[in-house]
């Protein structure tokens, strides 16, 4: 497959797109046949060695992304191949494929079109884990505990998924991007004149 490599610590101009090998999924994980991923700071940050990797995370920028599930793991249940999905991630969404734990994968909200249904992942549950699960909260409030990615991404399906599902929350796209320009969208995020997410379509 191909992915987005970072060839060696510095500007956009160090992205390549190559071939790479497959990911392979472990029991509890889906594959995902990338149909579009988004871009986010911290990947400037990864580019430039500066934005340390979680163990076992892939070395391709691409914490969110959406597409169509293509393998599943012996112990996945809820996810079957066919099923489009977007997908919260350790790394490794600027690919043409990705494997991702299937806890934190979700169902693409009814509505919402595969492509743009990427844009959501990464900040709704940023959003979610920061205010309702770790901001102390006023009196008569329930305080819910930082969680694993699962925990979060479980939160999300059943409190902010209902609020797009009923239109009153929508994706706002400032640009999309073919994956090879990935260099070219570095540049725009770097620039700040951008509203909206910016998406790489591979």
């Amino acid at each position: 497959m191909k992915a987005i490599v970072i060839t060696t610590p510095g500007g956009p101009e160090v992205l390549r797109l190559q071939e790479v090998e497959d990911p392979q999924i472990k029991d509890d994980e889906v594959l995902i046949k990338v149909e579009a991923t988004a871009l986010n700071r911290t990947y400037t940050l990864q580019r430039k060695g500066s934005y340390p990797l979680p163990k076992g995370a892939s070395p391709h920028p691409g914490i969110e992304c959406s597409g169509t599930v293509v393998s599943v793991g012996e112990r996945v249940s809820r996810w079957k191949v066919g099923d489009q999905v977007c997908a919260l991630l350790s790394g490794g969404g600027h690919a043409e494929k990705v494997a991702v734990p299937a806890g934190q994968v979700l169902p693409v909200p009814p509505g919402v079109s595969l492509k743009d249904a990427a844009a959501f992942p990464e900040v709704a549950c940023t959003v979610w884990s920061t205010v309702f699960m770790t901001s102390h909260l006023s009196a008569g409030e329930t305080f819910l505990r930082l969680g694993c990615k699962a925990e979060i991404v479980s939160e999300v399906e059943k409190y902010v998924w209902p609020a797009i599902t009923a239109g009153e929350v929508k994706p706002v796209i400032h640009k999309y991007f073919p994956l090879f320009e990935a260099a070219e969208a570095h540049q725009l995020m770097e620039s700040s004149q951008h509203i909206g997410k910016i998406m790489l379509v591979p």
